[in-house]
This record gives structure tokens, C-alpha cells and sequence, in this order.
């Protein structure tokens, strides 16, 4: 795909970055965008953040995960999931259970009351996801989630070449 070029400045030596064009930006626009919206419920109505909702998230679909796993599946900074983690386990939301043989060691799971707030999000966020996607044909969205997938297996082969480097 052949993209309209501005034309430069006399003088002008800076790169061009051309935002429009450039998937991590628009990713994360369009996934700041979505996020807030969704966002903007669960903080209202159960003051939870967006860190400590996507901890939440991935520990009602992946129980038993480290807070280090729970990083690497949302992709998120530890720092920020362990002070997710903090203020769950301070409002009872989830619970720490510690390897018997290993004390540093700890898994994560949604509480009684964390399964509570769990069981009222999903069904909003899927609701929002559903509106999102409404205009959109059934087979564009299996095409959307199958370059999804592809984009990801490229990036993590491209983040293990560059960790090799």
C-alpha cells in the first residue's frame, strides 16, 4: 500500500512518523479508547482501576497464576500489577496462597467477594464488545481475531529475535 507523502520542509531533517500509519500507535489508541469506555462502569461502580480490573480478568479466566504470570499475560509492567495485586488482596477481592516448600512462591485467585465483582463485569464488558462490533460481519470479525493472532505470534517471534540479538 502506497502512502501519500507530505512534502518536506527546506531544511527540515527529522523523521517522518506518520501516526495514521503506524500500528503500535493506533493500537493503542483504539485500546485506550475501548479500555476507557469500559472503564468508565466498572470504575464507577466498583472503583476498581483499569490495572486492577485486567488482574481481575485474567485471573477469572486463568486461576492459580504468580503475580509475575499475571504480568506477562496482560502485558503489563510488574510494578503496576503488584500494586493492582496490593489493593485487591487489601479489599478482599483476591487471595494469596503460598507454596508450601517455597514461601516466596504465591498463586492468585478471585475471592467470594472478587467472583462477585467478576460475575458483574464480564457480562458488561462482553455487552460492550458486542455493541463495538455490531456493525461488523461475521466474517470480518473472524478476520479481525485471526490477524489478531497473527500479529501477536509476529511480534513475540519478533521480541525472542531481538532478545537473541
Amino acid at each position: 500500500m502506497t502512502r501519500p507523502r507530505k512534502p518536506r520542509q527546506a531544511g527540515h531533517a527529522h523523521a517522518e512518523l506518520d501516526l495514521e500509519h503506524f500500528l503500535p500507535y493506533r493500537l493503542s489508541v483504539l485500546s485506550n479508547r475501548i479500555s476507557s469506555a469500559i472503564a468508565r462502569e466498572y470504575s464507577q461502580r466498583f472503583a476498581l482501576s483499569v490495572t486492577e480490573w485486567r488482574v481481575m480478568a485474567v485471573l477469572g479466566r486463568y486461576p492459580g497464576l504468580s503475580a509475575s504470570k499475571v504480568a506477562q499475560r496482560t502485558a503489563m509492567d510488574k510494578v503496576a500489577v503488584s500494586r493492582a495485586v496490593a489493593r485487591l488482596l487489601e479489599a478482599g477481592r483476591i487471595e494469596r496462597e503460598f507454596d508450601d516448600d517455597d514461601r516466596r512462591r504465591s498463586v492468585l485467585r478471585l475471592s467470594e467477594a472478587g467472583y462477585t465483582v467478576y460475575d458483574e463485569i464480564a457480562p458488561l464488558a462482553l455487552d460492550f464488545e458486542r455493541h463495538v462490533l455490531e456493525g461488523m460481519p461475521a466474517d470480518e470479525r473472524d478476520l479481525l481475531f485471526r490477524l489478531l493472532d497473527r500479529l501477536d505470534e509476529l511480534e513475540l517471534r519478533a521480541e525472542a529475535d531481538t532478545a537473541h540479538d
